[in-house]
């Protein structure tokens, strides 16, 4: 497993959140911290917000009220000091349907040695695909090329939303492991997952909308 020494410490700061949808508050008054080693699982039944809620605090939903810092840093002042150290992982892939799964991973982080990406591919169980098109691969297995990025990323903090979707037994001990060394590493991690988390360390806080 590749692991990176990161350079940057986590300290996300969410004070009095307000998040409004038509005419229902998706969140009000949400307060949370996210610190170095520290995964945060945000729980809740399906629509209540959870996704919403990661995007408010990247910036693709709009906050009706509520302060956002990052490492010290007025995140609503100087977003891209946030943007720059993140990795988001959504419903959406963003896959290139006419590459391969290999071609796809080169795409995202160009400077990988091809023993690197090969490496993550079989992490999550891909690597009989990577000269595939993804155009020819099954949804779920789109979404694995796009976890694959988790094994090559050196982004401080990770905010998954529900990245355990699709992946078998194996598959999900794989990401844990991952995860979990992403943590012990010093970085930090926020979830949105049903997923009972078997393989991480206790420093989890949970939060349900």
């Amino acid at each position: 497993m590749r692991v990176f020494l990161l350079q940057k410490s986590v300290n996300l700061q969410v004070t009095n959140l307000w998040i409004e949808r038509g005419e229902r508050d998706l969140c009000r008054d949400l307060s949370f911290s996210v610190r170095s080693g520290e995964l945060v699982r945000i729980a809740g039944e399906n629509g209540t917000g959870k996704s919403s809620l990661i995007k408010a605090i990247l910036g693709w939903v709009r906050l009706e009220e509520g302060e956002l810092e990052f490492n010290g840093e007025d995140v609503t002042l100087h977003r891209d000091v946030l943007l720059q150290n993140q990795l988001y992982l959504g419903h959406t892939p963003g896959i290139k349907s006419v590459f391969t799964a290999l071609e796809n991973l080169k795409l995202y982080c160009p400077e990988a040695s091809e023993v690197a990406l090969e490496q993550a591919l079989a992490h999550v169980q891909l690597q009989a695909f990577a000269d595939t098109p993804a155009a020819q691969l099954s949804a779920g297995q789109k979404r694995r090329i796009a976890l694959a990025r988790l094994w090559l990323t050196d982004k401080a903090l990770w905010f998954l939303d529900e990245p355990f979707t699709a992946l078998d037994v194996k598959g999900v001990e794989a990401l844990e492991l991952c995860m979990g060394a992403h943590l012990k590493n010093g970085g930090a991690i926020v979830i949105t997952t049903h997923q009972p988390l078997l393989h991480l360390s206790p420093k989890t806080v949970e939060l349900t909308l």
